[in-house]
């Protein structure tokens, strides 16, 4: 006896489709997959060459603060440098008139730059807070160099030398009238010479006053700035005119015996706000004339 077995077409035909498309389906994800693989890895690669180009770019601006520091820096060096006899000369000016000439604090800010650092996370970051702290002691540099300017600037204010070369004969204080023999007060120095010796400006200034006044005779008047003013009397002549500014060591006249003088010699003062002081206390080591 003979069996029959009756086998449906359609899901035998389906199967046979699916066994044969099953690799190209398997193919067809694979590279589906692998392009966006590929694709998100452009992404990446240019999101790379992005963050390259701003860590370059911030990297050129660093360098760029940093040689304009190092540039400043050696600027200020070569100008901090003061005359060891100006110095000392400087810190013998009263406290408001050097208080003229100061500045704030130059002191970095290291504790609140210690601070922030332990904040730092990404690159970023770090780029950021370089550029930050560049930009604070860019800052802070300018604020020394005016500092240093300004201190420069008394320094050159600062009568510190001889006005003329000859003898001490009188200093600043109580004294007898040279003429009357009575009590009198000399409100400055006193340096005989002969007639004609070069009168110098003691420090840089502008001529305020050029001309006869009373006992002083031919008198000249520096105004060194800072409240400083030095005056010259007795003078035989002038080589400056009012107006005119002066250097330290630059001769405005000469020795000479007018107004109330018993003789040949320069009559010195110094005032500071309207005050005298006494010169001998400003005056370098250098004796008026080599004895």
């Amino acid at each position: 006896m003979v069996r029959r077995a009756t086998i449906s077409l359609r899901p035998a035909l389906f199967l046979s489709g699916f066994i044969l498309t099953l690799p190209v389906l398997i193919g067809i994800g694979a590279a589906w997959k692998t392009k966006s693989e590929v694709a998100d890895l452009q992404a990446s690669h240019r999101a790379l060459e992005l963050e390259n180009a701003s860590f370059r770019s911030a990297t050129d601006e660093l360098t760029t603060q940093i040689t304009s520091l190092e540039a400043a820096i050696r600027d200020i060096g070569a100008r901090s440098a003061l005359d060891p006899n100006v110095a000392r000369t400087m810190d013998k000016l009263p406290a408001l008139v050097k208080a003229s000439a100061m500045g704030g604090s130059t002191e970095p800010d290291r504790t609140a730059a210690q601070r922030t650092l332990s904040f730092l996370g990404t690159p970023e970051d770090t780029f950021g807070l370089l550029r930050t702290l560049l930009e604070s002691l860019e800052s802070r540099l300018s604020t020394v160099s005016r500092t240093v300017d300004r201190r420069n600037a008394l320094a050159a204010a600062t009568p510190s030398i001889w006005p003329a070369k000859g003898w001490l004969t009188s200093t600043m204080g109580r004294r007898s009238d040279p003429i009357t023999g009575g009590a009198d007060f000399h409100a400055g120095l006193d340096i005989a010479g002969e007639r004609g010796q070069p009168v110098f400006a003691t420090a840089a200034g502008t001529v305020t006053h050029v001309g006869y006044q009373g006992g002083y005779g031919n008198l000249i008047v520096l105004d060194h700035g800072f409240g400083l003013q030095t005056r010259y009397g007795h003078l035989l002549n002038y080589t400056v005119k009012q107006g005119a500014r002066v250097n330290r060591g630059d001769v405005i006249g000469h020795v000479g015996n007018t107004g109330r003088s018993t003789g040949y010699h320069l009559h010195y003062e110094v005032l500071a706000n309207g005050k005298l002081l006494n010169p001998l206390q400003l005056l370098s080591q250098q004796k008026p004339r080599d004895q």
